[in-house]
């Protein structure tokens, strides 16, 4: 990421995550589609080719989702024993819509620390 010397206020790395917009102005729209990242803000222009979340969102959604729903599945088995039909008709749904969810506001927020910090690609300091 190059250096940005535009001046907007800053914008909250979680709201811009809830929101799916723009890092720098917290207007424009920063996925195309689902999940896939813009190139360019249509509203301030900041650039996105730079935009690399890498496995990060994937990770936590794995763990994150896992948790939730299998742990609210035994807790609902050892407290009910609904039926197995029962556990597929609320629990599959439940966990596709929450790691769908859980892979876009991830990827938004990761993308949004990024800018916020400025990070970048890791260079060895050779000296």
């Amino acid at each position: 990421m190059t250096e940005d010397n535009a001046k907007f206020p800053p914008v909250d790395p979680v709201k811009a995550a809830l929101t799916a917009s723009c890092p720098r102005c917290g207007n424009g729209k920063l996925f195309d589609g689902f999940s896939k990242p813009r190139t360019r803000c249509n509203s301030c222009g900041l650039d996105l080719s730079w935009i690399d979340s890498g496995d990060g969102p994937a990770i936590f959604v794995i763990l994150l989702a896992d948790l939730l729903v299998v742990g609210f599945a035994v807790w609902v088995e050892l407290t009910y024993q609904p039926s197995m039909w029962l556990h597929i008709l609320v629990f599959a749904p439940l966990g596709v819509a929450l790691t769908l969810w859980l892979m876009r506001f991830l990827k938004a927020l990761l993308i949004a620390l990024q800018y916020k910090h400025n990070a970048s690609q890791g260079v060895i300091d050779r000296g």
